[in-house]
């Protein structure tokens, strides 16, 4: 069984994706956060210096796209085939506002005869392999057979279907049921994405699809940097390990971001998610949110209690 790590706007970025993989490793491929292309999108090596070899030691990440416009994406990929290239990942799973009301990622589920059009004319015309990641759905999971029998229609390299409708956001429990009617009408490797935080977690979801071709885990693997490891039998996540990881991240980041301000910020995006291991320190917490220095930030991390 294969396992992903999910991408996360602003937070798995290369620089994240190659200080975990350093510290913690596990997962077999890391999904990059999504690229938007327009009509006139003018792709530079700087504008995708974060999936280059020299950026990620740990493996050339999985491209994402966000993309309602079927020239878009055709110049798109033309373009990012001269860097080596071969498959793109297409988002039409994000729930965020900003994007769906644009009818991109989530939102484009709305339209299916929209979908349709654009999928016919994407795999028509490109050369490159396409691996899809959906929801169940716009509004809810009632939508996953019309959507699984639209793919199905096409050579999707992998379906990783996100086990919630567009309108639960992260929300909710996932939509087991939906999942299962995906899981036996595709034609495509599948992938399961959805509430992922621990081994019994994904044990409990590959005991009952145990034909799926891989499972993607984000948050859950936010909280815990370590789950890759856990899942496949290694050593529980430790405290050490996490007060190294922000050591680390700090010193990774800082000249990426270029001022302590920007790198803390950074920091303390992800720490929102670590701290979900400690709900009994809330004055740690409220310490690490109210950091004004990295120094701050770093003290704090290194007062947390022992998992």
């Amino acid at each position: 069984m294969k396992l992903y790590f999910a991408p996360m706007e602003g937070i798995t970025t290369a620089t994240f994706r190659r200080t975990h993989a350093e510290l913690f490793d596990g997962a077999d491929a890391y999904f990059a956060p999504f690229l938007t292309p327009s009509d006139n999108e003018k792709i530079t090596k700087k504008g995708i210096a974060g999936l280059l070899p020299d950026q990620n030691p740990q493996g050339t990440p999985r491209a994402q796209v966000l993309c309602n416009n079927a020239l878009a994406f055709h110049k798109f990929t033309e373009k990012i085939k001269c860097y080596g290239f071969s498959e793109l990942n297409l988002n039409l799973g994000c729930p965020s506002n900003t994007v769906t009301r644009k009818g991109r990622g989530a939102g484009f589920l709305k339209d299916k005869t929209a979908l349709s059009a654009f999928l016919d004319q994407i795999f028509a015309e490109n050369d490159i392999r396409i691996s899809i990641k959906t929801r169940t759905g716009y509004e809810s999971g009632e939508e996953m057979d019309e959507l699984v029998s639209m793919y199905n229609r096409h050579p999707v390299s992998l379906l990783i279907v996100h086990a919630r409708a567009g309108l639960d956001y992260y929300k909710s429990t996932p939509d087991l049921a939906a999942f299962r009617r995906a899981y036996g009408k595709s034609k495509h490797p599948l992938c399961y994405n959805g509430d992922i935080c621990s081994a019994e977690d994904y044990n409990r979801i590959i005991a009952e699809f145990p034909d799926l071709d891989s499972v993607m885990i984000g948050r859950g693997a936010l909280k815990n940097p370590a789950l890759f490891r856990e899942i496949r039998g290694g050593k529980p996540l430790a405290t050490g390990e996490l007060i190294a990881f922000a050591r680390k991240l700090c010193e990774n980041y800082l000249p990426v971001m270029g001022c302590e301000k920007y790198t803390l910020q950074k920091l303390k995006e992800i720490w929102v998610y670590v701290m979900q291991n400690f709900p009994d320190e809330p004055k740690l917490s409220k310490a690490i949110k109210k950091a004004n220095t990295l120094a701050d930030f770093l003290s704090a991390v290194e007062c947390l209690p022992e998992l």
